[in-house]
């Protein structure tokens, strides 16, 4: 793991997501650039000082030393997004596979040179999209892809959030700092750090790409340097049309996630902080509850394969990030490389990308409509 310190939320996360199912074993970490912190983190961690190590080159150097049958195999990074990229591709030159926080960079730009190193060292990455790992999430899209919904018209997702209300950056908060420091988060704030998941969100359980947008962002803290709301029409290539919001300056909001998706038979809904109920409400018929549960009726396999305990057991946050583990685990021991099965990849990780520029595009413009980013026409690489 590279970052995750102490006081780090998301390094903790990843830590029992990763070791919840015995999948996968932490051997080795750069915790922090504190070195007090870094020696701490891994001595919580069970680790050995020397696998301990002083900093992220350190760490693939000494690991890309050691014999094939001792060495790490699976990259963890849990950094700020200006990270992101740099130690990607370091580790995907020296041979390991990697799993990343997300946004994947900080622009869509910088991120392109990935795709090269993916092609020229035939590793694994994945992003740690972790709402996507639910398995009502799963069954939502299977029962769209059966067309349980008829032809989808319309897709309303959104991400409230309220912890950045005031200035939290200006108060010793590091979580904030670096999360509305441009030269560390990227050219946007809460459209890049929780506007990327909603995206993901409603592609992922829609089957369809957004061909176009009308965006506009927000800044309600004075004096911040990123937007912290933002608001967006969407039509997709399929058809549909839809609503993106996101903020994290919304009052008393915590977790906020939800989609519904609207069909000519039928409708969806799936609400993070409820994540074991999914809402089916058929065209002309009662409304049902789907519920998770390896022993729930009405459940599709891929949901099942994500489920690890009978219905009345909640399954949550940690559980979903640690399926996407698990497939990383099982893609490795397989040989595969690329993408693993089931975790969102580069190429989703790009189009990501892709969506807050188009955004910001559409923010900057007087246009109705804006295009979606044509990746092959952003400097000299071609996506996936």
């Amino acid at each position: 793991m590279i970052g995750g310190g102490e006081g780090a939320f998301i390094g903790q996360v990843h830590r029992m997501a990763a070791a919840l199912d015995g999948e996968l074993e932490l051997v080795c970490g750069a915790f922090s650039r504190d070195m007090d912190n870094n020696a701490r983190t891994g001595v919580r961690c069970g680790l050995a000082a020397e696998r301990t190590y002083a900093s992220w080159e350190e760490m693939l150097a000494t690991e890309s030393a050691l014999p094939e049958s001792q060495r790490m195999e699976l990259v963890a990074i849990v950094t700020p997004n200006h990270l992101h990229v740099p130690i990607a591709l370091a580790a995907l030159q020296a041979g390991f596979h990697v799993f990343c926080e997300k946004p994947v960079a900080r622009t869509l730009e910088e991120a392109l040179p990935l795709q090269q190193a993916m092609a020229e060292n035939q590793r694994l990455f994945g992003l740690a999209h972790t709402y996507l790992g639910y398995p009502l999430v799963w069954q939502a899209r299977e029962m769209v892809r059966q067309g349980k919904l008829g032809r989808l018209r319309k897709i309303h997702v959104e991400y409230p959030q309220g912890w950045l209300g005031t200035k939290l950056e200006d108060t010793g908060n590091r979580q904030a700092a670096w999360r509305t420091d441009p030269a560390l988060s990227g050219a946007s704030g809460a459209m890049g750090d929780i506007g990327t998941h909603a995206f993901g969100l409603a592609e992922f359980v829609s089957g369809h790409q957004i061909k176009q947008l009308c965006a506009t962002l927000s800044i309600h803290a004075e004096g911040r340097a990123l937007d912290d709301d933002g608001d967006i029409l969407f039509r997709t290539k399929e058809g549909a049309s839809g609503t993106l919001i996101v903020s994290q300056v919304s009052t008393g909001e915590d977790n906020g996630l939800k989609i519904r998706v609207y069909g000519e038979q039928g409708a969806l809904e799936w609400v993070q902080r409820d994540p074991n109920r999914l809402y089916f409400t058929p065209q002309g018929d009662v409304p049902q509850i789907l519920r998770a549960g390896i022993d729930q009726p009405g459940l599709c396999e891929a949901s099942i394969d994500r489920l690890r305990i009978p219905g009345g057991h909640p399954e949550g946050y940690l559980e979903a990030m640690a399926n996407l583990y698990v497939d990383m685990a099982q893609a490795i021991r397989q040989g595969q490389h690329g993408s693993a099965p089931g975790v969102p990849s580069l190429a989703d990780g790009l189009r990501g990308m892709a969506f807050v520029q188009t955004v910001l595009d559409s923010h900057a413009s007087d246009a109705k409509w804006t295009p979606f980013v044509d990746i092959s026409q952003i400097g000299s690489g071609r996506a996936q």
